[in-house]
């Protein structure tokens, strides 16, 4: 059980909720200047703060039904890791190649990253659904690039949908895609 993927799951939810009902959005959201000013912590920690609790629900729905989705995947050691490293490429992306992102809180960034990184792992298991889930994500990430998000999911979470977070947890998944098949090429 110490191995299940959902282990992580579970922990991540619990610091989401947890997160969310002591409202440290001030000292944890992401918040380009302050991370400027040297609080890098904002990097990572603003991925797990959410606007208000349907935003939560949303997030943590999407968390437990991409594991459902890609559990083989995963270890609880892998999640981990692929949850820490797509959390801080998404606050260093948005840094970096969003500096009009002036503030950001949510899993969604890091959930796109995950989708992607799961779904082409199905295809690389012969599962051909992979490629539909991929071509999926993509068209969803270029279709709110260029349309933006819908005003409904806007209106119910309370804030502007930071789609460039979806783009960034995007690429950051197919990164990590490449790191794992690089280090596997290493080994050989």
């Amino acid at each position: 059980m110490a191995k299940s993927p959902y282990i992580v799951a579970a922990i991540i939810s619990v610091i989401c909720i947890v997160l969310f009902y002591l409202g440290l959005d001030d000292l944890l959201a992401y918040r380009r200047e302050l991370i400027i000013d040297g609080q890098w912590w904002r990097l990572f920690s603003g991925n797990f703060l959410h606007t208000n609790a349907w935003h939560l629900l949303m997030n943590l729905a999407g968390l437990w039904v991409i594991l459902l989705l890609h559990e083989q995947h995963y270890s609880a050691k892998s999640l981990l890791i692929l949850g820490v490293a797509l959390s801080l490429m998404q606050g260093t992306g948005l840094l970096m190649f969003f500096p009009e992102t002036k503030g950001y809180v949510g899993l969604s960034g890091m959930l796109h990253g995950l989708f992607v990184y799961g779904a082409v792992f199905d295809i690389t298991k012969g599962l051909k659904t992979g490629y539909l889930l991929t071509l999926g994500v993509v068209l969803k990430v270029i279709y709110e690039q260029t349309f933006g998000a819908s005003s409904e999911v806007t209106a119910l979470i309370g804030a502007r949908v930071a789609t460039e977070a979806h783009l960034v947890g995007l690429v950051s998944g197919f990164i990590c895609l490449a790191a794992v098949y690089a280090v596997k090429k290493f080994k050989r």
